[in-house]
């Protein structure tokens, strides 16, 4: 005689079939499983748009994640964010691009068996550095943003124009974010000029053509994914200028001002860092912001 699992409504044959999420296409709406991980017990969402409740789960550092009921499982993965650039040519002119933010992926009813899974949260990266990728074993890994470079370069530009950083397109890294990254700023201007902003996950690095660093890119609200009120992720870096450009909402760090240095993004943001000011002779840019993870199941 064939059993009807509790959870799924779905018909299967035989106990072992039982607790495994159903085919797609059928309007099932449960079949979620259970995990444990992170940063403490899992909690609750309250009601999302969708009109269900979910637990999640952060991991603010490389952690295990222990599934302890086979189902559907929600990700939403931050890349690292990148490193503010140095002022071009040791303080000759040109402010530092902000720290592009790091890539983000949302997957939505994937499906994990029991057991346990390692998920890496990317570092931030340093002067001049991307910032390090974030992933959840066989499931996805996320690219950390592209850094400013001196002077602005890296991959949101030239030395030159002096462009903020966007996301990391490093040739053979295979990415989803990519194709989604938004561009860092740039500057136009000739002469003593500031830096181009850092992309943010909402929004592209800010542009200037003037002596003023550009602000970085907005980040983005996750209370979609986790609920609660606003909390933005994910900024772009200031660029470095006479006066230094704002980080972008959710983390970014604000570029330096004159011979200042760009300021650190907040850890755990995965937010691009401020770039140098443009009289800056030393190492001006600043770290980007670690990365985060979250996974919620449906309850």
């Amino acid at each position: 005689m064939s059993r009807y699992n509790p959870r799924t409504l779905v018909q299967t044959p035989s106990v072992s079939g039982w607790g495994k999420a159903a085919a797609g296409g059928i309007g099932v709406v449960d079949g979620y499983g259970t995990a444990t991980g992170g940063i403490g017990a899992p909690v609750s969402t309250g009601v999302l748009g969708d009109g269900f409740t979910y637990n999640f789960l952060t991991f603010n550092s490389t952690l295990t994640l222990t599934v302890t009921r086979s189902g559907l499982f929600d990700f939403l993965i931050f890349g690292g964010g990148a490193g503010g650039g140095d002022s071009w040519s040791g303080g000759n002119g040109y402010g530092g691009g902000g720290g592009g933010c790091g890539g983000k992926q949302e997957i939505v009813g994937l499906y994990l068996a029991a057991g346990t899974y390692t998920v890496t949260v990317g570092a931030g990266g340093a002067i001049n550095t991307n910032g390090s990728p974030s992933s959840v074993v066989s499931v996805a890994t996320v690219e950390g943003g592209g850094y400013g470079g001196p002077g602005g370069g890296g991959a949101g530009g030239s030395w030159a124009t002096g462009g903020g950083g966007t996301f990391n397109t490093a040739a053979g890294v295979a990415q989803l974010n990519g194709l989604l990254g938004r561009n860092g700023g740039r500057n136009s201007g000739a002469g003593q000029t500031g830096g181009g902003a850092g992309a943010g996950e909402s929004a592209v690095g800010g542009s200037t053509a003037n002596a003023n660093g550009a602000v970085g890119g907005a980040g983005l609200d996750v209370n979609t994914f986790i609920g609660g009120g606003s909390l933005f992720k994910a900024g772009g870096g200031g660029g470095g200028g006479a006066t230094g450009g704002a980080g972008g909402s959710g983390g970014g760090g604000a570029g330096g001002a004159g011979a200042g240095a760009g300021t650190a993004a907040a850890a755990n943001t995965a937010s691009g860092s401020g770039g140098a000011g443009p009289t800056q002779t030393g190492a001006g840019g600043s770290t980007g912001g670690s990365a985060i993870v979250y996974i919620r199941f449906k309850v």
